[in-house]
């Protein structure tokens, strides 16, 4: 369990330039709990209305269809937040909130998170950026969806896994390595082709297995596998 005297929301980005006093007030309003991996943080079409602070630990954003099968949105690491939609709206949660290891959250209720919002407008334009980011890699997620098999699908998820990891020498370094199983549920599809794309861009010289990390050996011809087939759908 957490101990009381050490609780802090002094590692949260979001609130990175609130003044110590705010922080702790924050700290005060919030209540904290504490969640083993595999254990349901939230809950979908649950009524609560809380923001939730990753104080430590990691959570996925994830739905299930009717037959159970998984659908994963995003990972939350430690410093991050969720459960930003409902606290603004009042409306049922969009999606479940599953903790993937040993994970502190602090949980402000609707009303703090209000009053935050109009106390610190600078949290409020973090935020607004936070979820025009979200809007932006969802319309990708959409066309990609829609324009592209699913092996491309796959090989466009490399890339946006690569993100700000791309170096210089055209190379890119994925840690840790994903689970095959993991990228199916984020690009609708299998194990099996994840598994059978990743042994294909090995072969080809363009992926790479290290002991902890994916490297991807050439983006630039992984991205043009993707932009090609994209182009073919204009």
């Amino acid at each position: 369990m957490t101990d009381p005297e050490n609780l802090s929301l002094g590692g949260i980005p979001l609130l990175a330039d609130l003044p110590e006093k705010a922080l702790s007030d924050l700290a005060k309003r919030c209540s904290w709990r504490n969640f083993a991996p595999g254990e349901q943080v939230i809950d979908r079409q649950s009524d609560s209305c809380d923001l939730y602070f990753i104080v430590e630990g990691r959570s996925r954003v994830v739905n299930f269809s009717l037959s159970g099968r998984e659908v994963t949105f995003d990972d939350r690491e430690g410093g991050e937040y969720f459960g930003e939609l409902a606290a603004l709206d009042g409306e049922p949660r969009s999606a479940n909130v599953v903790a993937l290891e040993n994970t502190v959250v602090a949980c402000l209720s609707q009303e703090g998170f209000h009053d935050m919002l109009l106390t610190y407008p600078q949290v409020a334009v973090r935020i607004l950026k936070d979820m025009a980011k979200i809007v932006r890699i969802s319309t990708d997620r959409i066309m990609d969806l829609s324009t592209l098999g699913a092996n491309n699908r796959v090989h466009a998820e490399l890339l946006r896994l690569a993100g700000s990891n791309i170096q210089d020498d055209n190379t890119a370094r994925i840690s840790p390595i994903p689970i095959h199983g993991d990228i199916a549920s984020r690009v609708s599809t299998t194990r099996e082709t994840v598994a059978r794309v990743f042994s294909d861009l090995t072969r080809e010289g363009i992926l790479q297995r290290d002991r902890d990390a994916l490297i991807i050996l050439d983006i630039e011809q992984l991205n043009e596998i993707v932009e090609q087939v994209r182009g073919e759908g204009d």
